[in-house]
């Protein structure tokens, strides 16, 4: 896997999400999105580049 530099990335959560820390974040990044747990920012992120990253919305949308 390659580590991708998310400095400056603009984070977002789902407006579904029921409370404002019991989600995730993401941030598309050039090439994909990084995804980031609200409650742990600093513990680590997945990256998903974006072939992979469009399979995954595209599942949720079936």
């Amino acid at each position: 896997m390659t580590e991708r530099d998310l400095t400056g990335a603009t984070w977002f959560k789902s407006s579904y999400s029921p409370t404002q820390n019991e989600c995730v974040e993401v941030a598309l990044i050039p090439g994909g999105a990084g995804v980031r747990d609200t409650k742990d920012r600093d513990g680590g992120t997945l990256t998903f580049n974006h072939t992979t990253w469009s399979a995954f919305l595209g599942t949720l949308k079936d």
